[in-house]
């Protein structure tokens, strides 16, 4: 289970994508420099995104290979398979 959790806002997701997506989608929202973003994964900090680095942090080794991994995962899931009747 991922969290995303800022400044007024948490919510909860299943799939890494979805809280990525909400994540990024709070980037404009974060004005303050003392302000971030962060997605969890339990109860571990795995990305953070704030106004003093130009692009999102991940922390912890091997996470960036982990949710790439899972990304990618996720994505093949959405595509539904060919219907073998309409070849």
């Amino acid at each position: 289970m991922f969290r995303v959790a800022t400044q007024g806002f948490t919510q909860q997701f299943t799939r890494w994508t979805d809280a990525l997506n909400a994540a990024k989608a709070l980037r404009p929202k974060c004005k303050g420099l003392l302000q971030d973003i962060r997605i969890f994964d339990g109860e571990n900090l795995v990305w953070v995104y704030d106004r003093l680095h130009m692009h999102p942090q991940y922390i912890g080794p091997g996470t960036y290979r982990r949710l790439a991994i899972l990304f990618l995962r996720e994505a093949m899931e959405e595509e539904s398979p060919v219907d073998q009747n309409d070849a």
